[in-house]
């Protein structure tokens, strides 16, 4: 503190006791005197030392400070040193979460070192009586969680401030003029931080990386919600010439070590606007009763080596990324829409699992190998749900026609094969303890300009769920190829796709939930038992007013599903040993799958284990940001879709309470929003976290989830990606 600074100042309380706790948490580990303390502060006025003095006191009663002496004091530290992550909050009301835990600490923004949202800091506890919050303060940052972040320029006469929503931030970032980049105010830009805040200046210090372009563009934003998550939103030249100099063709040497099905009826089926096709069916009659059904998956692995420059830019990568308007892929456009994907009347190499199944669904036998294709027909889902449906066949039942005389529409016997079959399997998993989740998902259609002009839900049906079942079925077979050994051996390296038993409380508190609508569901007992319980709640609230927010709940129960080495089984599908074989094109742990198995087929020993966890590890968190990126786009969608809708009025239904206000979808597009609680002016409302719910005070109205309620559109602000609605009575 500067000298003089507080000489012939007279402070106040709030003044004095602040610049008290920044002297004390500055030196966490340092006992003073009264007499240091007054030097330290430069504190000379009798009155404002008395006050001090009163200060001190209540910091000892409040067990901020420990006395040590009748006049010595020091920070009141337990001494126990942990790491974890730091969350930063708006309202300064921020936590830390240690390793190996979700119950978060509270960290007081004086105790915060400047820590941003998901930095890794060590901290110290400090001591609180019984009954007082838990409380923790940074002494350390040990890992930044990001460096580059993404705002809107404002630009002054000699320097300029990146204005940034993501609400990390105590202050915007300052940016010198010559680290510009040419910006001007109003563009959006991503910055990287040159310069972070410290004990002698609270100021962030940036430099810009690149311009992105005017805010509200679509391009624009789009690249904005991928630079804020740290997703690339543009290909390196360098990989993308390394693509271009790969040879697409297939030798007659090559096609010579590889089994040949390029005359064996093939198809894909995907989303009518894909172009990346990663897998493929093929299926014929071995015998009577007797089929030979082929999952053919893309050879990436053929084409991109290990440790080449496309495979580390892949890593790096680790999923595509899908938003409302676009994919951005992890392998070169030339790779994945061209080389790689099984498109029609092309030869194409795979890796296969070719099964021997009969009518009744049953594996006779199996086998991997690689293979050459060439697939008779791209089918979109909509194509081959309107052949299944022309023949007859019912969806969601299993209901099939496979000995029909006369099929109506192209390969309509093979697909109805396969739909039979496909049915059959989905069948046993269920009965084998497998978790019905059949979530509809939030589809746009946008303009040339990406705009969107319809907002609507898509459920799964029969196409989508045959090449569901015959995916999950490959998938299952490879990872017991490797997984499953006889006792006393111990299995090679492989990336498994894991899925852990639901958190208990969750589950708890969902049987509690589902009780005040009628519904049981089992907490206890064996996995199967539990699943079996979930699936009959999900069969029972099908259809109902309370269906949505059940399954809701019911899926914040789930565990997440991961990528790991050490296999602890998939609860979800119930499956014992399950990993990712089926999308190389756009999943970095399937190449990974591809060329170990091709490693241990060849005789090859186990690999590395620790190095293929950190790869999984790595995999598992890009797929957290992916998705988080997709949902930024869905909402920013939402919004610029309600932007020109404002005053309307609109039947919706709650699904969502917090503290702060209700969230409100609108039954006829699914668009999201929120009813802020200062809206809610007839009471003052109080939240029921566990029963998720908001009770009036006085009149006792409760607004729960589900509820049907009437909505105007208040406000759409695109910027934040936020909608505002209020209750329309």
């Amino acid at each position: 503190m500067a000298k003089g600074k507080n000489r012939g100042k007279r402070l106040n309380k709030r003044q004095l006791t602040e610049m008290l706790q920044t002297f004390f948490t500055q030196h966490p580990n340092e006992t003073y005197t009264f007499k240091q303390i007054f030097k330290n502060l430069n504190i000379e006025q009798h009155p404002v030392k008395m006050l001090a003095m009163d200060i001190l006191e209540d910091m000892t009663w409040d067990d901020f400070l420990q006395k040590v002496s009748d006049n010595q004091y020091r920070l009141n530290l337990q001494g126990q040193v942990t790491e974890g992550t730091f969350i930063r909050k708006p309202n300064g009301k921020n936590s830390f979460i240690p390793d190996g835990s979700d119950k978060p600490i509270f960290v007081a923004e004086r105790n915060s070192m400047f820590a941003l949202n998901g930095d890794r800091v060590r901290v110290t506890m400090m001591a609180r009586r019984q009954n007082h919050i838990k409380e923790a303060m940074v002494t350390e940052i040990l890992k930044r969680a990001h460096d580059q972040f993404v705002g809107i320029l404002k630009v002054e006469k000699n320097y300029a401030f990146l204005i940034s929503d993501s609400k990390m931030f105590v202050h915007d970032i300052f940016i010198p003029k010559r680290k510009l980049k040419n910006g001007k105010t109003g563009d959006k830009a991503v910055v990287k931080i040159t310069e972070w805040p410290s004990k002698d200046s609270k100021n962030i210090v940036g430099e810009v990386v690149d311009i992105l372009g005017q805010t509200g563009e679509n391009n624009t934003e789009m690249h904005a919600i991928l630079a804020q998550y740290g997703l690339p939103y543009k290909y390196p030249k360098n990989v993308e010439d390394a693509a271009n100099k790969i040879n697409p063709g297939i030798t007659p040497d090559e096609i010579a070590r590889r089994e040949d099905f390029r005359d064996v009826c093939t198809f894909t089926i995907d989303p009518k606007d894909a172009k990346d096709f990663d897998d493929a069916l093929s299926v014929r009659e071995l015998k009577k009763g007797l089929w030979e059904v082929g999952v053919h998956i893309a050879d990436v692995s053929h084409y991109v080596k290990e440790g080449s420059v496309i495979d580390k830019e892949a890593v790096k990568r680790a999923t595509s990324v899908y938003l409302v308007d676009r994919t951005i892929p992890m392998l070169p456009e030339r790779l994945c829409n061209f080389i790689c994907s099984l498109r029609p009347d092309e030869e194409k190499l795979c890796y296969s699992v070719i099964f021997q199944i009969d009518h009744d669904a049953n594996i006779k036998d199996w086998h991997l190998a690689h293979t050459v294709i060439k697939s008779n027909r791209r089918f979109a889902y909509e194509e081959v749900q309107e052949i299944l449906e022309r023949n007859g066949v019912k969806d969601g039942t299993g209901e099939a026609a496979p000995h029909k005389k006369e099929y109506v529409g192209e390969l309509a016997k093979e697909l109805i094969i396969l739909d039979a079959l496909a049915k059959q399997l989905r069948k046993k998993r269920f009965q084998n303890g497998a978790v019905k989740f059949d979530r509809e998902e939030l589809h746009f259609d946008v303009d040339e300009k990406g705009k969107p002009i319809r907002c609507y839900y898509k459920k799964s049906k029969d196409a989508n769920k045959l090449i569901e079942e015959f995916m999950l079925l490959a998938n299952r077979t490879v990872a017991e190829s490797i997984g499953k050994v006889k006792k006393g051996q111990k299995a090679k390296t492989l990336p498994y796709r894991i899925h852990d038993q639901p958190d208990p409380t969750k589950l708890e508190n969902l049987r509690q939930f589902v009780a005040r609508f009628g519904y049981k569901v089992k907490t206890a007992g064996t996995k199967g038992a539990v699943s079996k319980s979930l699936n009959k709640l999900m069969d029972d609230c099908n259809g109902r007013r309370e269906q949505n927010v059940i399954e809701m709940v019911a899926l914040r129960a789930m565990m997440k599903a991961k990528y790991s080495t050490h296999n602890i089984g998939h609860y979800g599908l119930a499956f014992d040993y399950y990993t990712h074989f089926t999308s190389p094109i756009r999943r970095y742990p399937d190449t990974m799958v591809h060329r170990l198995l091709t490693r241990y087929q060849e005789g090859g020993r186990s690999a590395n284990r620790d190095h293929y966890e950190e790869l999984c590890e790595h995999s598992s968190d890009m797929e957290q940001l992916a998705q988080q990126a997709e949902r930024e786009s869905i909402k920013y969608k939402m919004v610029e879709f309600m932007s020109d809708k404002i005053g309307e009025e609109f039947d919706a239904h709650i699904s969502g309470i917090t503290s702060y206000g209700i969230y409100a979808e609108i039954d006829e597009n699914h668009c999201e929003g929120m009813i802020p609680m200062h809206d809610l002016d007839d009471d003052y409302y109080e939240f029921d976290e566990k029963n998720y719910l908001l009770v009036g005070r006085r009149h006792h109205h409760k607004f729960q989830l589900g509820d049907p309620i009437r909505i105007k559109v208040a406000n759409a602000n695109i910027e934040r990606r936020q909608l505002d609605f209020t209750l329309a009575d």
